[in-house]
């Protein structure tokens, strides 16, 4: 495997983990923004949204115009990276905002398809926010992937407190 195949494996493994985490918890409780951990599903959502689309498409191949003509990024920029989770509740429906999110995973692996590993120790698209972690593409991908298993943590502790404890699966010995 290259370093590419790498990348888009775990980029895969990553986002199936935040698809099953989101999509495992009913719409109606998507707005449910316990002061604990003073989040909720639907801003998790649309930041996970707008940090696939920063770290793994505008600043590897730079703004897709079939994104943008889909989804209001300017809109979600104030409200999922900025903006407070308890903001966003009643604003948003749950099944649009995950076909948005699939729109990005999916031009997200397409881009990272069309990558060579040479492309990889390349400088980042030019983008008016600088990249707080990266200085090359391998760097933004490889954050985009730290960063949404440390949202799936988060994801999993929010499941648990709204709705029912995440099954990972686990089964005992014997």
């Amino acid at each position: 495997m290259n370093q590419v195949e790498i990348l888009l494996k775990q980029t895969e493994e990553t986002y199936s983990w935040v698809n099953r985490l989101i999509g495992s918890i009913p719409y109606e409780k998507w707005d449910i923004t316990p002061e604990v951990i003073e989040s909720n599903f639907s801003w998790q959502a649309g930041h996970l949204l707008m940090s696939f689309y920063f770290h793994s498409v505008m600043v590897i191949a730079g703004h897709q115009m079939d994104i943008i003509r889909q989804i209001p990024l300017k809109d979600y920029d104030e409200i999922f990276t900025t903006g407070k989770p308890e903001n966003t509740v009643g604003k948003f429906k749950p099944d649009q905002l995950m076909k948005q999110l699939m729109l990005v995973e999916l031009k997200s692996l397409e881009i990272i398809k069309s990558l060579s590993d040479h492309d990889l120790s390349g400088a980042l698209y030019p983008s008016p926010v600088l990249h707080p972690i990266a200085s090359n593409k391998l760097e933004a991908l490889d954050w985009n992937i730290k960063h949404a298993m440390w949202h799936c943590g988060q994801l999993g502790i929010l499941k648990r407190i709204v709705h029912e404890r995440f099954d990972f699966g686990l089964k005992r010995n014997g």
